[in-house]
């Protein structure tokens, strides 16, 4: 865009606006007169559905425009230098191409002759979606308000959870063509300073046409773009944001995008939900556990399933492996076709459910699952045991909390079926093996990624308490590592029982 500085002569603006902004019906362009004697031309320009009907009558900025109509030349350009009518928001640029992207955010801008100011004035905006009930992130206690579409809209959900002047919002844009804003929430003294300077720092090392949600941030902003484990915690969940804030951690939103990303996090994070804090700690530590569990079979069973009845049968009780041997009699494809044609079918059926509306979607997936299942039993294509193994693998898959982590134990669970099937149980541990190995060197924002399973020395084995087992709130009275040194202590119980 070029660039030029806003001119005292209003004739000098209209022509660079209307040049940038030439065969976009949409542009709505409105000359007007200000001042008691309507001697003062002035020009506003504004994206049609961010205007209304009623604009002059209603809105921050029809007031505005009536109250200029009623004052004396000199008092009108006073009031402008100024913003002597206290209006919120509004914002004086000194350049034409700031004015026009002020516009593009869903603003008003004023150019008033003899004033070397344009001015954006708050109004209605762009239209958006309103608030959500969280549909991705079901939990059984706490608020179901979900994050919306709109960018300020989300920041005042967390504001209204976390009423506090050490919550901090960074402000920049994305996007060469989009401009789409970016946010970056912290607290203050709580957050590693870092932190936050890395992820600015990301932001800027990356130039892209536009933004469209905030897993285009997340893949440019990735160290580790290889790994199949995302290196961010996405939510819709304002309460799971202000939890990871009060944490130590910082948040990223994007306008146009439901999805916040947390940084930092590790494998911990991502098998957590809000509820495990609002139950009593014995449920939540059962479920907590019943979830890690349900990630690693979902990983490695079908794999084990055909390591064992392949190459190390001698490992399985007798009665069990000669159940085993009638159940596949009569089927013709090997164990491995079996299991990656059934693995194959409920990854189509999911893809599929997902696309299709409504409950539509959600009958295919059953419906679908229990014919495909009992027809290929039915006509020997598979043994009822395979049937078994891969429904339950879908159980355990759909038991992880958040839908980005349980992509990756999707992806690995046919690199252990290949493994398995060629090598059996030693491809199964050497699968073990290199994925460990991965994760160790796994790091998200410099923290290491098998925290707190590893370097809990670190902070003096305080994240170890919560891990696997949930232990009392009366017990967790530090942050995480990711918090700030000097500012770990969260919880002081001010009474004892005697």
């Amino acid at each position: 865009m070029q660039e030029q500085a806003v001119s005292k002569q209003l004739d000098e603006n209209i022509a660079w606006w209307k040049q940038q902004f030439s065969d976009c019906a949409d542009i709505k362009m409105r000359p007007m007169c200000l001042g008691r004697d309507m001697s003062i031309r002035a020009f506003l320009s504004y994206i049609e559905v961010t205007g209304g009907k009623n604009m002059m009558e209603d809105s921050v900025l029809g007031k505005m425009l009536n109250r200029l109509n009623v004052m004396e030349p000199q008092q009108v350009y006073a009031v402008l230098q100024e913003n002597g009518l206290g209006v919120s928001d509004v914002t004086p640029f000194a350049q034409m191409s700031e004015a026009a992207g002020g516009m593009l955010t869903g603003d008003s801008i004023l150019f008033v002759d003899g004033f070397d100011r344009a001015l954006k004035i708050p109004d209605k905006g762009y239209p958006g979606m309103s608030l959500q009930k969280t549909e991705s992130e079901k939990a059984i206690r706490g608020s179901n308000e979900g994050f919306g579409d709109s960018i300020k809209q989300n920041t005042a959900l967390i504001r209204k959870r976390l009423r506090s002047v050490d919550l901090k919002v960074a402000e920049c844009k994305c996007g060469r063509r989009t401009g789409t804003n970016v946010d970056i929430m912290y607290l203050d003294g709580i957050v590693r300073p870092e932190i936050v300077t890395q992820m600015q720092q990301r932001l800027a090392a990356f130039e892209i046409d536009g933004i469209g949600d905030s897993g285009v941030i997340e893949q440019l902003t990735e160290t580790q773009w290889f790994s199949p484990f995302p290196q961010y915690q996405t939510t819709r969940r304002p309460d799971r944001a202000v939890m990871a804030l009060l944490e130590g951690r910082a948040v990223l939103l994007a306008d146009n995008s439901p999805e916040v990303l947390i940084f930092p996090t590790d494998y911990n994070s991502f098998i957590k939900t809000t509820d495990d804090y609002y139950t009593r700690w014995e449920i939540a530590t059962f479920t907590r556990t019943l979830r890690y569990v349900a990630a690693f079979l979902s990983m490695i069973l079908p794999g084990l399933y055909l390591a064992m009845t392949n190459f190390h049968t001698q490992l399985l009780p007798t009665k069990l492996l000669l159940s085993f041997a009638a159940a596949r009699q009569g089927v013709p494809f090997p164990g491995v076709v079996e299991v990656l044609l059934m693995e194959l079918s409920f990854e189509l059926l999911r893809e599929a459910g997902v696309r299709l509306p409504g409950a539509m979607g959600n009958t295919i997936g059953i419906v679908g699952g229990l014919i495909i299942g009992q027809a290929a039993v039915d006509a020997n294509i598979v043994s009822p045991m395979v049937v078994i193994v891969v429904a339950f693998t879908a159980l355990c898959s759909f038991a992880i909390p958040n839908e980005d982590f349980a992509t990756a134990f999707r992806l690995l669970k046919f690199v252990f079926i290949g493994l398995s099937a060629a090598l059996g149980f030693y491809g199964f541990l050497l699968g073990l093996l290199i994925l460990l190995i991965h994760l160790a060197q796994l790091e998200s924002f410099g923290m290491p990624y098998l925290m707190p399973f590893v370097g809990a020395d670190l902070n003096d084995y305080r994240d170890e308490r919560d891990s696997l087992v949930r232990p009392p709130l009366q017990a967790l009275t530090h942050r995480p590592f990711y918090a700030n040194p000097k500012n770990r202590v969260r919880l002081r119980m001010k009474y004892k029982d005697r």
